[in-house]
Protein backbone atom coordinates (compact mmCIF):
# COMPACT_ATOMS: atom_id res chain seq x y z
CA UNK A 1 0.00 0.00 0.00
CA UNK A 2 1.08 3.56 -0.68
CA UNK A 3 2.34 5.61 2.25
CA UNK A 4 1.36 9.00 0.85
CA UNK A 5 -1.03 10.11 -1.92
CA UNK A 6 -1.57 13.47 -3.63
CA UNK A 7 -5.14 14.44 -4.47
CA UNK A 8 -5.22 16.30 -7.79
CA UNK A 9 -8.69 17.70 -7.26
CA UNK A 10 -10.81 19.84 -4.98
CA UNK A 11 -14.08 20.04 -3.06
CA UNK A 12 -16.30 17.09 -2.33
CA UNK A 13 -14.24 14.44 -4.13
CA UNK A 14 -11.00 15.63 -2.51
CA UNK A 15 -12.60 15.21 0.91
CA UNK A 16 -13.93 11.79 -0.10
CA UNK A 17 -10.42 10.65 -1.06
CA UNK A 18 -8.94 12.07 2.18
CA UNK A 19 -11.43 10.06 4.22
CA UNK A 20 -10.75 6.84 2.29
CA UNK A 21 -7.00 7.30 2.73
CA UNK A 22 -7.33 7.89 6.46
CA UNK A 23 -9.18 4.62 6.84
CA UNK A 24 -6.43 2.87 4.87
CA UNK A 25 -3.71 4.47 7.00
CA UNK A 26 -2.41 6.50 4.03
CA UNK A 27 -1.22 10.10 4.35
CA UNK A 28 -2.59 12.73 1.95
CA UNK A 29 -1.32 15.83 0.22
CA UNK A 30 -4.09 18.13 -1.03
CA UNK A 31 -3.53 20.72 -3.73
CA UNK A 32 -5.53 23.93 -3.94
CA UNK A 33 -5.90 27.10 -5.97
CA UNK A 34 -5.99 30.59 -4.51
CA UNK A 35 -9.79 30.44 -4.78
CA UNK A 36 -9.83 27.41 -2.48
CA UNK A 37 -7.29 28.70 0.02
CA UNK A 38 -8.65 28.23 3.52
CA UNK A 39 -11.28 25.67 2.51
CA UNK A 40 -12.07 23.61 5.65
CA UNK A 41 -11.46 20.19 4.04
CA UNK A 42 -7.80 21.12 3.44
CA UNK A 43 -7.23 20.95 7.18
CA UNK A 44 -7.95 17.22 7.12
CA UNK A 45 -5.08 16.51 4.72
CA UNK A 46 -1.60 15.93 6.12
CA UNK A 47 -0.24 18.65 3.85
CA UNK A 48 -1.73 21.22 1.48
CA UNK A 49 0.11 22.85 -1.43
CA UNK A 50 -1.06 25.79 -3.56
CA UNK A 51 -0.68 25.15 -7.29
CA UNK A 52 -1.86 28.42 -8.79
CA UNK A 53 -4.48 31.11 -9.19
CA UNK A 54 -8.24 30.70 -9.27
CA UNK A 55 -8.67 29.65 -12.88
CA UNK A 56 -8.51 25.88 -13.36
CA UNK A 57 -6.26 26.37 -16.39
CA UNK A 58 -3.72 28.00 -14.09
CA UNK A 59 -3.98 25.51 -11.23
CA UNK A 60 -5.84 22.19 -11.26
CA UNK A 61 -5.20 21.66 -14.97
CA UNK A 62 -1.49 22.52 -14.84
CA UNK A 63 0.21 19.13 -15.12
CA UNK A 64 3.66 20.59 -14.40
CA UNK A 65 2.47 22.17 -11.15
CA UNK A 66 0.61 19.07 -10.03
CA UNK A 67 3.69 16.92 -10.61
CA UNK A 68 5.88 19.46 -8.81
CA UNK A 69 3.51 19.34 -5.84
CA UNK A 70 3.70 15.54 -5.89
CA UNK A 71 7.49 15.68 -5.81
CA UNK A 72 7.53 18.29 -3.03
CA UNK A 73 4.99 16.25 -1.09
CA UNK A 74 7.04 13.07 -1.55
CA UNK A 75 4.06 10.97 -2.61
CA UNK A 76 3.96 7.55 -4.25
CA UNK A 77 0.69 8.06 -6.15
CA UNK A 78 -1.83 10.62 -7.38
CA UNK A 79 -5.60 10.33 -7.20
CA UNK A 80 -7.19 12.51 -9.91
CA UNK A 81 -10.80 12.37 -8.64
CA UNK A 82 -13.30 13.26 -11.37
CA UNK A 83 -13.14 16.14 -13.84
CA UNK A 84 -9.95 18.18 -14.35
CA UNK A 85 -7.13 15.74 -15.28
CA UNK A 86 -8.92 12.52 -14.34
CA UNK A 87 -9.38 11.29 -17.94
CA UNK A 88 -6.25 12.87 -19.40
CA UNK A 89 -4.13 10.01 -20.75
CA UNK A 90 -1.15 12.32 -21.17
CA UNK A 91 -1.28 13.15 -17.46
CA UNK A 92 -1.42 9.45 -16.60
CA UNK A 93 1.60 8.90 -18.87
CA UNK A 94 3.52 11.76 -17.22
CA UNK A 95 2.81 10.22 -13.80
CA UNK A 96 4.21 6.91 -15.02
CA UNK A 97 7.32 8.53 -16.52
CA UNK A 98 7.93 10.26 -13.17
CA UNK A 99 7.53 6.93 -11.34
CA UNK A 100 4.38 8.16 -9.60
CA UNK A 101 1.42 5.81 -9.40
CA UNK A 102 -1.78 6.93 -11.13
CA UNK A 103 -4.93 5.83 -9.32
CA UNK A 104 -6.93 4.95 -12.39
CA UNK A 105 -6.57 2.96 -15.62
CA UNK A 106 -3.41 2.82 -17.69
CA UNK A 107 -2.82 5.58 -20.28
CA UNK A 108 -3.26 2.98 -23.03
CA UNK A 109 -6.64 1.79 -21.74
CA UNK A 110 -7.73 5.38 -21.19
CA UNK A 111 -6.93 6.23 -24.80
CA UNK A 112 -8.84 3.20 -26.07
CA UNK A 113 -12.03 4.23 -24.30
CA UNK A 114 -11.58 7.99 -23.94
CA UNK A 115 -12.30 8.92 -27.53
CA UNK A 116 -15.97 8.14 -28.14
CA UNK A 117 -15.44 7.13 -31.75
CA UNK A 118 -12.61 4.72 -30.82
CA UNK A 119 -14.70 3.40 -27.94
CA UNK A 120 -17.56 2.63 -30.33
CA UNK A 121 -15.18 0.61 -32.50
CA UNK A 122 -13.94 -1.19 -29.39
CA UNK A 123 -17.52 -1.95 -28.38
CA UNK A 124 -18.24 -3.48 -31.77
CA UNK A 125 -15.09 -5.59 -31.39
CA UNK A 126 -16.35 -6.79 -28.01
CA UNK A 127 -19.78 -7.61 -29.40
CA UNK A 128 -21.49 -4.82 -27.48
CA UNK A 129 -24.51 -3.19 -29.23
CA UNK A 130 -23.95 0.34 -30.52
CA UNK A 131 -26.41 2.84 -31.93
CA UNK A 132 -26.57 2.65 -35.75
CA UNK A 133 -24.43 5.39 -37.27
CA UNK A 134 -21.14 6.26 -38.92
CA UNK A 135 -18.20 3.88 -38.65
CA UNK A 136 -15.87 6.77 -37.95
CA UNK A 137 -15.65 10.54 -37.90
CA UNK A 138 -17.58 12.52 -40.48
CA UNK A 139 -15.38 14.37 -42.97
CA UNK A 140 -17.92 16.93 -44.20
CA UNK A 141 -21.57 17.93 -44.36
CA UNK A 142 -22.19 15.92 -47.53
CA UNK A 143 -21.06 12.71 -45.84
CA UNK A 144 -23.24 13.52 -42.84
CA UNK A 145 -26.29 13.91 -45.09
CA UNK A 146 -25.56 10.65 -46.90
CA UNK A 147 -25.26 8.65 -43.67
CA UNK A 148 -28.32 10.34 -42.17
CA UNK A 149 -30.41 9.26 -45.14
CA UNK A 150 -29.10 5.70 -44.79
CA UNK A 151 -29.97 5.34 -41.10
CA UNK A 152 -32.99 7.66 -41.20
CA UNK A 153 -33.81 10.96 -39.51
CA UNK A 154 -33.74 12.18 -36.79
CA UNK A 155 -30.00 11.84 -36.17
CA UNK A 156 -27.63 12.91 -33.41
CA UNK A 157 -24.29 14.59 -34.08
CA UNK A 158 -21.78 13.97 -31.27
CA UNK A 159 -18.29 15.23 -30.50
CA UNK A 160 -15.75 12.43 -30.26
CA UNK A 161 -13.99 14.21 -27.37
CA UNK A 162 -15.29 15.54 -24.06
CA UNK A 163 -18.79 15.24 -22.65
CA UNK A 164 -21.42 17.13 -20.68
CA UNK A 165 -23.60 17.57 -23.75
CA UNK A 166 -21.14 19.86 -25.55
CA UNK A 167 -20.75 19.24 -29.27
CA UNK A 168 -24.13 17.48 -29.49
CA UNK A 169 -26.95 18.44 -31.86
CA UNK A 170 -30.14 16.75 -33.07
CA UNK A 171 -31.19 17.16 -36.71
CA UNK A 172 -34.56 16.16 -38.15
CA UNK A 173 -33.85 16.88 -41.83
CA UNK A 174 -31.18 17.85 -44.39
CA UNK A 175 -31.43 21.57 -43.78
CA UNK A 176 -31.18 21.23 -39.99
CA UNK A 177 -28.28 18.80 -40.37
CA UNK A 178 -26.10 21.32 -42.23
CA UNK A 179 -26.53 23.90 -39.48
CA UNK A 180 -26.17 21.31 -36.68
CA UNK A 181 -22.92 20.02 -38.21
CA UNK A 182 -21.32 23.47 -38.16
CA UNK A 183 -22.52 24.24 -34.63
CA UNK A 184 -21.47 20.88 -33.14
CA UNK A 185 -18.03 20.96 -34.77
CA UNK A 186 -17.35 24.55 -33.69
CA UNK A 187 -18.52 23.88 -30.14
CA UNK A 188 -16.39 20.73 -29.91
CA UNK A 189 -13.33 22.63 -31.13
CA UNK A 190 -13.88 25.41 -28.61
CA UNK A 191 -14.60 23.10 -25.68
CA UNK A 192 -12.17 20.23 -26.29
CA UNK A 193 -9.72 21.40 -28.95
CA UNK A 194 -11.00 18.60 -31.19
CA UNK A 195 -13.65 19.29 -33.86
CA UNK A 196 -14.21 15.59 -34.64
CA UNK A 197 -17.88 14.65 -35.03
CA UNK A 198 -19.62 11.33 -35.64
CA UNK A 199 -23.27 10.62 -36.31
CA UNK A 200 -25.81 8.26 -34.74
CA UNK A 201 -29.46 7.45 -35.14
CA UNK A 202 -31.31 9.61 -32.61
CA UNK A 203 -33.06 7.40 -30.08
CA UNK A 204 -36.14 9.30 -28.94
CA UNK A 205 -36.96 9.50 -25.22
CA UNK A 206 -34.32 6.96 -24.09
CA UNK A 207 -33.35 6.02 -20.59
CA UNK A 208 -29.72 6.53 -19.58
CA UNK A 209 -28.37 3.53 -17.68
CA UNK A 210 -24.75 2.96 -16.71
CA UNK A 211 -22.88 -0.04 -15.34
CA UNK A 212 -20.31 0.46 -12.58
CA UNK A 213 -17.20 -1.64 -13.21
CA UNK A 214 -14.24 -2.42 -10.99
CA UNK A 215 -11.16 -4.40 -11.97
CA UNK A 216 -7.67 -5.13 -10.68
CA UNK A 217 -4.23 -5.64 -12.21
CA UNK A 218 -4.56 -9.42 -11.88
CA UNK A 219 -7.10 -9.78 -14.67
CA UNK A 220 -10.22 -9.66 -12.53
CA UNK A 221 -13.11 -7.47 -13.69
CA UNK A 222 -16.43 -7.12 -11.89
CA UNK A 223 -19.61 -5.16 -12.32
CA UNK A 224 -21.49 -3.54 -9.45
CA UNK A 225 -24.76 -3.52 -11.36
CA UNK A 226 -26.36 -0.40 -12.75
CA UNK A 227 -27.35 3.16 -12.01
CA UNK A 228 -30.21 4.92 -13.78
CA UNK A 229 -29.35 8.56 -14.51
CA UNK A 230 -32.23 9.37 -16.86
CA UNK A 231 -33.32 12.29 -14.67
CA UNK A 232 -31.15 14.96 -16.24
CA UNK A 233 -31.33 18.43 -17.72
CA UNK A 234 -29.44 19.33 -20.88
CA UNK A 235 -27.37 16.17 -20.56
CA UNK A 236 -26.36 17.06 -16.99
CA UNK A 237 -27.34 14.41 -14.45
CA UNK A 238 -29.57 15.54 -11.59
CA UNK A 239 -30.77 12.35 -9.89
CA UNK A 240 -29.28 8.86 -10.00
CA UNK A 241 -30.79 5.68 -8.61
CA UNK A 242 -30.13 1.98 -8.37
CA UNK A 243 -31.56 -0.44 -9.31
CA UNK A 244 -32.91 1.04 -12.52
CA UNK A 245 -36.74 0.97 -12.36
CA UNK A 246 -38.59 -0.75 -15.21
CA UNK A 247 -35.44 -2.53 -16.45
CA UNK A 248 -36.12 -6.27 -16.95
CA UNK A 249 -33.69 -8.52 -15.09
CA UNK A 250 -32.61 -10.27 -18.30
CA UNK A 251 -31.66 -6.93 -19.89
CA UNK A 252 -29.92 -5.81 -16.69
CA UNK A 253 -27.76 -8.96 -16.76
CA UNK A 254 -26.95 -8.58 -20.48
CA UNK A 255 -25.88 -4.96 -19.98
CA UNK A 256 -23.67 -5.87 -17.04
CA UNK A 257 -22.05 -8.71 -18.97
CA UNK A 258 -21.51 -6.40 -21.96
CA UNK A 259 -19.80 -3.81 -19.76
CA UNK A 260 -17.39 -6.38 -18.33
CA UNK A 261 -16.69 -7.73 -21.81
CA UNK A 262 -15.89 -4.25 -23.12
CA UNK A 263 -13.60 -3.46 -20.18
CA UNK A 264 -11.67 -6.67 -20.66
CA UNK A 265 -11.31 -6.00 -24.39
CA UNK A 266 -9.86 -2.57 -23.56
CA UNK A 267 -7.41 -3.99 -21.01
CA UNK A 268 -9.08 -1.78 -18.42
CA UNK A 269 -8.72 -1.94 -14.64
CA UNK A 270 -9.64 0.38 -11.73
CA UNK A 271 -13.12 1.87 -11.28
CA UNK A 272 -15.09 3.12 -14.26
CA UNK A 273 -18.52 3.29 -15.82
CA UNK A 274 -19.83 1.92 -19.11
CA UNK A 275 -22.79 4.01 -20.23
CA UNK A 276 -25.76 2.87 -22.29
CA UNK A 277 -29.03 4.24 -23.57
CA UNK A 278 -32.13 2.04 -23.46
CA UNK A 279 -34.94 2.59 -25.93
CA UNK A 280 -38.65 2.17 -25.31
CA UNK A 281 -38.49 -1.49 -26.36
CA UNK A 282 -35.68 -2.18 -23.82
CA UNK A 283 -32.99 -2.47 -26.50
CA UNK A 284 -29.72 -1.12 -25.12
CA UNK A 285 -26.84 0.58 -26.91
CA UNK A 286 -23.35 1.53 -25.78
CA UNK A 287 -22.58 5.27 -25.76
CA UNK A 288 -19.33 5.85 -23.84
CA UNK A 289 -16.96 4.92 -21.02
CA UNK A 290 -16.09 7.16 -18.07
CA UNK A 291 -12.53 6.13 -17.23
CA UNK A 292 -12.58 7.43 -13.65
CA UNK A 293 -14.52 7.42 -10.43
CA UNK A 294 -17.94 8.97 -10.98
CA UNK A 295 -19.82 11.71 -9.15
CA UNK A 296 -22.62 9.21 -8.53
CA UNK A 297 -20.42 6.39 -7.17
CA UNK A 298 -22.10 6.49 -3.70
CA UNK A 299 -25.26 5.05 -5.24
CA UNK A 300 -23.41 1.86 -6.16
CA UNK A 301 -21.64 1.82 -2.80
CA UNK A 302 -24.92 1.92 -0.92
CA UNK A 303 -26.56 -0.95 -2.81
CA UNK A 304 -23.49 -3.22 -2.90
CA UNK A 305 -21.69 -2.34 0.35
CA UNK A 306 -18.37 -1.90 -1.51
CA UNK A 307 -16.24 1.20 -0.84
CA UNK A 308 -15.19 2.13 -4.38
CA UNK A 309 -12.59 4.70 -3.35
CA UNK A 310 -10.71 2.31 -1.09
CA UNK A 311 -10.98 -0.43 -3.71
CA UNK A 312 -9.64 1.93 -6.37
CA UNK A 313 -6.61 2.81 -4.22
CA UNK A 314 -5.93 -0.84 -3.39
CA UNK A 315 -6.06 -1.76 -7.08
CA UNK A 316 -3.57 0.99 -7.98
CA UNK A 317 -1.25 -0.35 -5.28
CA UNK A 318 -1.30 -3.74 -7.01
CA UNK A 319 -3.58 -5.55 -4.59
CA UNK A 320 -5.94 -8.26 -5.81
CA UNK A 321 -9.64 -7.61 -5.25
CA UNK A 322 -11.08 -10.06 -2.75
CA UNK A 323 -14.40 -10.30 -4.56
CA UNK A 324 -16.57 -12.82 -6.37
CA UNK A 325 -19.11 -11.66 -8.92
CA UNK A 326 -21.75 -14.00 -7.52
CA UNK A 327 -21.43 -12.30 -4.13
CA UNK A 328 -22.03 -8.77 -5.48
CA UNK A 329 -25.77 -8.58 -5.08
CA UNK A 330 -27.72 -5.31 -4.93
CA UNK A 331 -29.74 -4.77 -1.80
CA UNK A 332 -32.49 -2.22 -1.40
CA UNK A 333 -32.77 0.99 -3.39
CA UNK A 334 -30.48 4.04 -3.40
CA UNK A 335 -31.10 7.54 -4.78
CA UNK A 336 -28.68 10.45 -5.09
CA UNK A 337 -29.56 14.12 -5.66
CA UNK A 338 -26.84 16.51 -6.77
CA UNK A 339 -27.23 19.78 -4.89
CA UNK A 340 -25.78 22.55 -7.04
CA UNK A 341 -25.36 26.27 -6.37
CA UNK A 342 -27.85 27.24 -9.07
CA UNK A 343 -31.21 28.99 -9.12
CA UNK A 344 -33.84 26.83 -10.87
CA UNK A 345 -36.28 29.77 -10.84
CA UNK A 346 -33.83 31.90 -12.87
CA UNK A 347 -32.98 29.43 -15.65
CA UNK A 348 -30.42 27.70 -13.42
CA UNK A 349 -28.24 30.77 -13.07
CA UNK A 350 -25.02 29.94 -11.13
CA UNK A 351 -25.17 31.20 -7.55
CA UNK A 352 -21.67 31.34 -6.09
CA UNK A 353 -21.22 33.08 -2.75
CA UNK A 354 -21.02 32.66 0.99
CA UNK A 355 -23.07 29.98 2.73
CA UNK A 356 -24.43 31.70 5.83
CA UNK A 357 -25.71 28.49 7.38
CA UNK A 358 -25.75 24.86 6.40
CA UNK A 359 -27.53 22.08 8.28
CA UNK A 360 -27.09 18.57 6.92
CA UNK A 361 -29.94 16.06 7.11
CA UNK A 362 -29.55 12.77 8.94
CA UNK A 363 -31.46 9.74 10.08
CA UNK A 364 -31.61 6.13 9.01
CA UNK A 365 -30.35 5.54 5.49
CA UNK A 366 -29.23 9.15 4.82
CA UNK A 367 -25.74 10.13 3.62
CA UNK A 368 -24.50 13.69 2.95
CA UNK A 369 -21.24 13.97 0.96
CA UNK A 370 -20.11 17.59 0.96
CA UNK A 371 -17.08 19.77 1.59
CA UNK A 372 -19.27 22.82 2.28
CA UNK A 373 -19.68 24.20 5.80
CA UNK A 374 -21.23 27.29 7.35
CA UNK A 375 -19.16 30.25 6.20
CA UNK A 376 -17.79 28.45 3.15
CA UNK A 377 -17.66 30.55 -0.02
CA UNK A 378 -18.69 28.72 -3.19
CA UNK A 379 -16.24 30.04 -5.83
CA UNK A 380 -17.49 31.00 -9.31
CA UNK A 381 -14.65 29.28 -11.16
CA UNK A 382 -15.56 25.59 -10.95
CA UNK A 383 -18.42 23.12 -11.01
CA UNK A 384 -21.29 24.37 -8.84
CA UNK A 385 -21.70 21.15 -6.83
CA UNK A 386 -22.33 21.92 -3.15
CA UNK A 387 -22.97 18.37 -2.04
CA UNK A 388 -24.59 15.03 -2.80
CA UNK A 389 -27.53 13.76 -0.81
CA UNK A 390 -27.84 9.98 -0.91
CA UNK A 391 -30.50 7.78 0.67
CA UNK A 392 -30.77 4.00 0.91
CA UNK A 393 -33.91 2.11 1.87
CA UNK A 394 -35.39 -1.38 1.30
CA UNK A 395 -37.70 -0.21 -1.52
CA UNK A 396 -37.84 2.58 -4.10
CA UNK A 397 -41.02 3.95 -2.57
CA UNK A 398 -39.35 4.22 0.83
CA UNK A 399 -36.21 5.73 -0.71
CA UNK A 400 -38.26 8.46 -2.42
CA UNK A 401 -40.06 9.27 0.83
CA UNK A 402 -36.77 9.45 2.73
CA UNK A 403 -35.18 11.66 0.06
CA UNK A 404 -38.11 14.10 0.17
CA UNK A 405 -37.85 14.27 3.95
CA UNK A 406 -34.05 14.75 3.81
CA UNK A 407 -34.28 17.48 1.15
CA UNK A 408 -36.76 19.40 3.29
CA UNK A 409 -34.43 18.98 6.27
CA UNK A 410 -31.37 20.24 4.38
CA UNK A 411 -30.61 23.92 4.98
CA UNK A 412 -28.22 25.83 2.71
CA UNK A 413 -28.74 29.52 3.41
CA UNK A 414 -27.14 32.50 1.70
CA UNK A 415 -27.17 31.06 -1.82
CA UNK A 416 -29.74 29.46 -4.09
CA UNK A 417 -29.57 25.71 -4.71
CA UNK A 418 -31.34 23.09 -6.81
CA UNK A 419 -33.21 21.64 -3.81
CA UNK A 420 -36.59 23.03 -5.01
CA UNK A 421 -36.13 21.31 -8.40
CA UNK A 422 -35.37 17.98 -6.76
CA UNK A 423 -38.47 18.25 -4.59
CA UNK A 424 -40.55 19.02 -7.67
CA UNK A 425 -39.17 16.00 -9.52
CA UNK A 426 -39.55 13.62 -6.59
CA UNK A 427 -43.16 14.74 -6.07
CA UNK A 428 -44.05 14.20 -9.73
CA UNK A 429 -46.40 11.32 -10.47
CA UNK A 430 -44.40 10.25 -13.52
CA UNK A 431 -41.25 9.92 -11.39
CA UNK A 432 -43.11 7.86 -8.80
CA UNK A 433 -44.34 5.57 -11.58
CA UNK A 434 -40.80 5.40 -13.06
CA UNK A 435 -42.01 6.89 -16.33
CA UNK A 436 -38.77 8.81 -16.74
CA UNK A 437 -36.47 9.31 -19.71
CA UNK A 438 -33.72 11.80 -20.55
CA UNK A 439 -36.24 14.43 -21.71
CA UNK A 440 -38.53 14.13 -18.67
CA UNK A 441 -37.19 17.15 -16.77
CA UNK A 442 -37.42 19.47 -19.79
CA UNK A 443 -41.03 18.37 -20.36
CA UNK A 444 -41.83 18.85 -16.68
CA UNK A 445 -40.32 22.34 -16.59
CA UNK A 446 -42.15 23.28 -19.77
CA UNK A 447 -45.40 22.54 -17.98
Amino acid sequence: MFKRILIANRGEIALRVIRACRELGVETVAIYSEADRGAPYLELADEAICVGTAKAADSYLRIDRVISAAEIGNVQAIHPGYGFLSENSHFAEVCRSCDIGFIGPTPEAMERVGDKNSARALAREAGVPTVPGSDGLIANEQEAVRIAKEIGFPVLLKATAGGGGKGMRVAANDLALASAWQQASAEAQAAFGNPGIYIEKYVERPRHVEIQILGDQHGNMFHLWERDCSTQRRHQKLIEESPSPRLPQAIRQKMADAAVRLAKTAGYYSAGTVEFIVDQQDNFYFIEVNARIQVEHPVSEMVTGIDLLKAQIRVAAGEKLDLKQADIKPRGHAIECRINAEDPAANFRPCPGRIDRIIAPGGFGVRWDSHATTGYVVPPYYDSLVGKLIVHQPTRKEAIATMIRALKELRVEGIKTTVPLHLEVLSNTAFHEAQVDTTFVERMLAG
